[in-house]
């Protein structure tokens, strides 16, 4: 007989596991999992006894390898010992230390080599990007974002409608639920698009709403829009090392993505672009250009002319930072070791089983915000909650439990299946309801 676990691999569709509230479920869970040994690869913040912390934050900042340790000194002690030499004679070349990262993101996200690209932060990744996509006409110059995205992306579009000389009062519009809903429905959003399309230059989502952690069908809103002649792209900032993607595949025009949440790269760590295939030989797209997105063959004849690389590659500037690089590779070799179908197929186990425990519970103070759907979600519940506000993190962390809260009233849960368990997942929702009930 099939364990949970192989039964949710590679499924687009899953049905509810028979969960059950003892602590005996969540230990034998555990038994089965997979995925448990890699929960040892990570170093887990300890309470004041010394203790594990049980860390459900791995949606804002993702936990430290153990190995990261050794990947950055590595390059420092080449540092050390070589110098400038060490461009190509370190252990690891920096000359082409990013193309280490290729093919594992290209995995990760569902893409082809040539197109992704680890540089930069997510939000210079996302202007760079707009440069190429964004070419707003006076007939069509619409930016379409959710309501409540991330406000670096609602400044990012905002900035760059006003560069065009466009007013963000007429060219940007915000998605916004039905009235007293929270979360988008799809068909809403195609048509939304099928009627607005051709004032619309660029729909750019995120893949997964921060706030309420809502997974965006993306394959569907990427068709539709192509269909009005839209350019697709998303922020997969709380989507990358999150949900399986199928980059390609889906069609999507670009996105980018920070590394620092679930990919475990550390706080503000390198960012990754995808840019699709179709726009690879495209040398007449506008873009800001740097030496970096300079054929690699003539690069260093410093001629200046750019001769920009074919793919992700080009919309490169400068050459990448590579102590952080290192901390990436180090948290990249255990996702690619694990695989993100085990990856997602324990995430949506986990998560569920945290809706499940927090359903039994049926209290009045608070409510569960994200999708109940496993396909449009990720592994993040939002609770919001009634008369209590952010001090009740401070509560939860004086019981070893790390979560963290967004104004007004939400307090954000992401069991993160590379190292949560869960036993983790049932010891927070008992100390969480006590928590509700003391107050």
């Amino acid at each position: 007989m099939q364990s949970n676990f192989q039964m949710f691999e590679k499924n687009t569709v899953y049905m509810k596991p028979d969960y059950q509230t003892s602590k005996a479920f969540a230990v034998k869970m555990d038994a089965e999992d997979p995925l448990a040994k890699y929960r040892e690869r990570f170093h887990i913040p300890k309470t004041k006894d010394g203790d594990d912390c049980i860390y459900l934050c791995g949606n804002s900042l993702g936990l430290q390898p153990k190995t990261v340790r050794a990947y950055v000194e590595q390059e420092l002690k080449d540092w050390e010992l070589l110098g400038v030499e060490g461009h190509l004679q370190a252990k690891h070349p920096w000359l082409p230390y990013h193309e280490f990262l290729t093919e594992q993101t290209a995995r990760l996200v569902g893409a082809k080599s040539i197109e992704v690209v680890v540089m930069n932060s997510l939000t210079v990744n996302l202007h760079l990007l707009m440069v190429s996509f964004y070419r707003p006409t006076p007939q069509r110059h619409k930016i379409v974002i959710e309501a409540n995205a991330f406000p670096s992306d609602q400044y990012a579009v905002q900035s760059q409608i006003k560069f065009h000389g466009f007013d963000p009062k007429t060219s940007l519009i915000e998605l916004r639920p039905r009235r007293g809903e929270v979360n988008f429905r799809t068909d809403d959003i195609e048509a939304f698009i099928s009627k607005e399309g051709d004032s619309i230059a660029l729909i750019m989502l995120g893949g997964v709403n921060y706030a309420s952690g809502q997974a965006f069908e993306m394959e569907r809103i990427t068709k539709v829009g192509h269909a009005q002649g839209c350019v697709v792209g998303f922020d997969l900032a709380h989507a990358t090392g999150n949900l399986f993607l199928q980059l390609h595949d889906w069609n999507i025009d670009f996105a980018a993505w920070c590394s620092y949440k679930y990919l475990n790269a550390g706080p503000g760590s390198l960012a990754g672009c995808f840019v699709h295939e179709r726009h690879a030989n495209k040398p007449e797209l506008p873009r800001f250009a740097g030496w970096w997105g300079h054929n690699k063959k003539t690069r260093f004849q410093m001629g200046p002319d750019f001769d920009v690389i074919t793919g992700a590659e080009g919309w490169q500037l400068s050459n990448p930072p590579i102590l952080p690089l290192a901390a990436l590779r180090s948290s990249m070799d255990i996702f690619d070791e694990a695989g993100m179908e085990k990856i997602r197929a324990k995430s949506v186990l986990l998560t569920g089983y945290l809706e499940f425990l927090l359903d039994k519970y049926q209290n009045k103070n608070f409510s569960i915000i994200t999708p109940r759907e496993p396909e449009q979600r990720g592994a993040q519940l939002s609770i919001r909650l009634q008369q209590h506000d952010h001090t009740i993190c401070d509560r939860l962390a004086a019981q070893g439990v790390i979560c963290d809260w967004r104004e007004p009233d939400i307090l954000r849960v992401a069991p993160a299946p590379l190292y949560n368990s869960f036993w983790e997942v049932y010891r927070f929702a008992e100390i969480f309801i006590q928590e509700i009930k003391n107050h």
